[in-house]
C-alpha cells in the first residue's frame, strides 16, 4: 500500500467549481480528494467510496446539502460518515438546521484555510477514536466468546448477566456511562477458564479438592490476561475478572476481600451471575424457579452480597424476566 493509499478520504461537494478549487488547494497535500457538483452524485460516490468525511455545500440546484445530508444519514451505509456543511449561509438558525440534518460542523464562506484544515483534522481524529473503540469492543467480546467454547455454559448466560449487571447499576443510581461500560466488560467475568485444565473444567461431577483449588485459579489468571491496558474498558474487565467471586463477608476467592474493599462493579456483577447461573440448566443441575432463586439472592444478603445492591437488584422482578425472555437458551 502506499502512502498516498493510506491518506483519509474526503469527498467535496460544490455546485461552484471555484469553490471545489478553493477546498481542494487547501486539503490536497494530506487527503485523498473526491469532488461531486450536485446531489445526486454525491450520494452515488459516497456510497461507492465510502470516504471517511464528507465537506458538502448546502445550497445547490436539484438536491440541496440538508437533503443530501439526511439521506446519508437514513443509509446505514453511509450513516457513520461525519458531513461538514460549508456554506455561506452564516444565520445560527442555518446552523441549527444543519446540525439537526445530522451534520457535526459547519464552515462558514469565505474559508479560512486554517479553520478547513483544524476542522477537518478534528473530525477524522474522532473517527479514528471511535473506530479504535469499536474495534477494542468487538475483541473483548471474542475472548469472551473463546472462553465460552472451554466452558459447559451458553453463550446467553454471559449476554443475560451482563443486562442484568447494567440494569443493577442503573437502579443503584450509577451512571449510564459505568453501566454502559459494565455491560460491556462483565462478559470477560470468566475469561480465566481459558487457562483451565479441560479434565478439571469439563469434569460431570464434583470437582475434589485438589480440581477445585486449580477451578479457583481462573479468577486470578483472568486478571492476568486483562490487567495492564490504559484503557478504562479493560482496566474494569481485569477487576472484574479478578474479583466476581469475592464475598460481602471476606470468605470469597482469590483475595479474601470485604464489603466495600470489593471493586463496585465485582460486586454487581457476583449478583448477575449467580442468579443466572441458579436459573439456567446445566449439565450437572435443573433450572431454578425465578422465585427460588431471587430468595436466595435475598438470604445471602450481607453474606455473599452487598447488601444495598441485593435490595436493588430484587427491585428489578420484572427487568430481568424481560431479559430471560429476550434472550433465552
Amino acid at each position: 500500500m502506499t502512502v498516498e493509499q493510506r491518506r483519509p478520504s474526503v469527498l467535496i461537494v460544490d455546485d461552484e467549481p471555484a469553490n471545489l478549487q478553493v477546498l481542494r488547494s487547501i486539503l490536497q497535500d494530506s487527503y485523498q480528494l473526491q469532488f461531486a457538483r450536485d446531489g445526486e452524485k454525491a450520494l452515488e460516490l459516497a456510497h461507492r467510496s465510502r470516504p471517511d468525511l464528507i465537506l458538502l455545500d448546502v445550497m445547490m440546484p436539484g438536491m440541496s446539502g440538508l437533503e443530501v445530508c439526511r439521506a446519508l444519514k437514513a443509509s446505514a451505509e453511509t450513516s457513520a460518515i461525519p458531513v461538514i456543511f460549508v456554506t455561506a449561509l452564516a444565520d445560527t438558525s442555518d446552523e441549527a438546521s444543519g446540525l439537526e440534518a445530522g451534520a457535526v460542523d459547519y464552515i462558514t464562506k469565505p474559508v479560512s484555510p486554517a479553520i478547513v484544515r483544524a476542522r477537518v483534522k478534528t473530525h477524522l481524529s474522532l473517527v479514528r477514536t471511535e473506530e479504535l473503540e469499536r474495534t477494542r469492543l468487538q475483541i473483548i467480546q471474542t475472548l469472551g466468546k473463546a472462553a465460552e467454547y472451554k466452558d459447559n455454559e451458553t453463550g446467553m448466560h454471559v449476554v443475560r448477566m451482563s443486562y442484568f449487571a447494567r440494569e443493577l447499576a442503573l437502579a443503584a443510581g450509577y451512571p449510564e456511562a459505568f453501566a454502559d461500560m459494565l455491560l460491556s466488560a462483565a462478559p470477560m467475568h470468566d475469561i480465566g477458564k481459558i487457562g483451565i485444565p479441560d479434565a478439571v473444567l469439563r469434569k460431570p461431577g464434583k470437582l475434589d479438592v485438589a480440581e477445585w483449588a486449580v477451578m479457583r485459579t481462573h479468577a486470578e489468571i483472568g486478571a492476568q490476561i486483562l490487567e495492564g491496558s490504559q484503557g478504562e474498558l479493560l482496566q474494569m474487565a481485569a477487576r472484574i475478572a479478578r474479583c466476581h467471586h469475592e464475598k460481602w463477608n471476606g470468605g470469597g476467592y482469590p483475595d479474601g476481600l470485604a464489603g466495600e474493599a470489593i471493586p463496585l462493579e465485582a460486586r454487581i456483577v457476583a449478583i448477575a451471575d449467580v442468579f443466572d447461573a441458579l436459573t439456567s440448566v446445566r449439565p450437572y443441575k435443573n433450572a431454578w424457579p425465578f422465585e427460588a432463586a431471587m430468595q436466595l439472592i435475598r438470604e445471602e444478603s450481607g453474606q455473599h452480597f452487598d447488601p444495598v445492591l441485593v435490595e436493588h437488584f430484587l427491585s428489578l422482578s420484572e427487568k430481568i424476566k424481560d431479559i430471560q425472555k429476550r434472550w433465552a437458551d
